[in-house]
């Protein structure tokens, strides 16, 4: 085991991960920019290292830094939680050059996940389900037009790299597709540092189901179930649930065990997920892989009792993954809400400020994932996550009713936050039937 860990990360991500290095007694050093000096993070680890200003290039975006903090530190392995340099292949070379263990899957995995369109070609050339679409990256909008005439409308365009659905466009024809094409390169450019595009087929109202994947150096690949993913808005996912909602147990089953093999298939290791689109007939299609811990990993630990974390970091330091199907099985119903910084009625616009009071609701089934406190200053600079809700309950049923008291309780003054949403969701009644996908929102509440 790991005698001290960097965090390279902020927040509640880097909260979590503290604790999880706690419970395995393991050292913990933290980084901050000038901005968090005072957070949470920085309060809870053995050590915290400044490693630049607030602006996220010149701190928690610097390898450089990081690694200087690493070694300063005598730490052995570096956990880059999620965000900023997580899913990183340079990251993972320069901590491996440095002789510190990155905790996630190797570099040559991490490039070939973040280009998705590549990703695509892999496992369609290894016969795992891809839904229809581009051969690999689309030049030009000449192209683009020639490829649609054959393949059919309405498409979606994607970015080959990055997510959080910039460089998205929906195509409903040929003026679209005119329009749209360059306005998704210039996304993909200015988001991601690369202009690349393909297409695909696009799915009207399917649900976005992920797997949870651990995988050990020697081989040994797990699923530890499955999380819904469909609550979302532009593709940015706002609310998630453990196990998914309508869905067969037939149809589960097969898929699971298409993300053990598309797992080895590209010789995964670490934590993962696997991901798909399932549309209203039950037809699943993979759609891309992320080589992170989740935000949405705590619904997985709710239902499983595993602790994610904790796994990353024991195959990291090369102990071998004893989870399997007969240890590995789902209680209950989990749901997470997360809760952003964030005005809801102003077009979702980010709300830094000071938090004045602040309330965590408590009681059975009741988990707060955050690192906010009364006082606490919300930056300008970073992603609006500042809290996840996490509730467990026996039923579905149950796991509803007490997130509404949850969400009642929950108490945060001085800012905007997405609870009121969060409510406004729960209120309707094709959620409290799992008739969800990932148009619900629009549909449902017309944003």
């Amino acid at each position: 085991m790991f005698k001290r860990i960097l965090i390279a990360n902020r927040g509640e991500v880097a909260v979590r991960v503290i604790r999880a290095c706690r419970e395995l007694g393991v050292e913990c050093v933290s980084v901050y920019s000038t901005a968090d000096k005072d957070c949470m993070h920085t309060k809870l680890s053995d050590r915290s290292i400044c490693i630049g200003p607030p602006q996220p290039a010149k701190s928690y975006l610097n390898i450089n830094n990081i690694i200087s903090a690493a070694a300063v530190t005598n730490c052995d392995a570096v956990h880059p939680g999620y965000g900023f340099l997580a899913e990183n292949p340079e990251f993972e070379e320069s901590c491996t050059s440095n002789d510190l263990v990155f905790i996630g899957p190797p570099s040559k995995v991490i490039s070939l996940a973040g280009n998705k369109s590549r990703a695509i070609e892999v496992m369609r050339n290894s016969r795992i389900p891809v839904i229809p679409g581009s051969n690999g990256n689309v030049k030009d909008a000449s192209n683009a037009l020639k490829f649609c005439k054959r393949l059919g409308y309405p498409v979606i365009i994607k970015a080959s790299f990055g997510g959080g659905g910039r460089g998205m466009r929906i195509c409903k024809d040929k003026k679209d597709m005119l329009y749209f094409f360059p306005l998704a390169v210039s996304e993909s450019k200015s988001s991601f540092g690369v202009g690349e595009v393909y297409i695909e087929k696009y799915i009207s109202k399917p649900k976005h189901i992920e797997f949870q994947i651990v995988a050990d150096n020697f081989g040994n690949i797990t699923c530890v179930g499955e999380r819904e993913c469909s609550i979302q808005r532009r593709h940015q996912k706002l609310m998630e649930e453990a196990p998914a909602v309508n869905l067969s147990s037939r149809t589960k089953k097969i898929m699971k065990e298409y993300a053990i093999r598309a797992a080895k298939i590209i010789n995964y290791k670490n934590l993962g997920t696997i991901e798909f689109l399932v549309d209203e007939n039950e037809n699943f299609y993979f759609i891309e892989i992320n080589t992170r811990i989740q935000v949405e990993h705590p619904i997985t630990e709710m239902v499983t009792g595993i602790d994610l974390v904790k796994e990353q970091i024991k195959i990291a330091s090369g102990i071998k993954n004893t989870l399997s199907d007969s240890n590995n099985k789902i209680s209950g119903h989990a749901i997470e809400f997360r809760i952003n910084a964030e005005d809801s009625e102003n077009k979702f616009a980010p709300c830094p400020g000071k938090i004045t009071d602040c309330f965590l609701p408590g009681g059975p089934g009741v988990r707060v994932d955050t690192y906010i406190h009364s006082n606490s200053e919300i930056s300008p600079f970073y992603d609006s996550l500042i809290a996840k809700l996490v509730i467990w309950a026996n039923t579905r049923e149950e796991a509803i009713s007490r997130s509404v008291r949850a969400l009642d309780e929950f108490k945060i003054d001085g800012i905007k936050t997405t609870i009121p949403f969060h409510k406004k969701i729960l209120s309707k009644d094709n959620f409290k039937l799992g008739k969800i996908h990932t148009h619900f929102i629009e549909e449902e509440i017309g944003i």
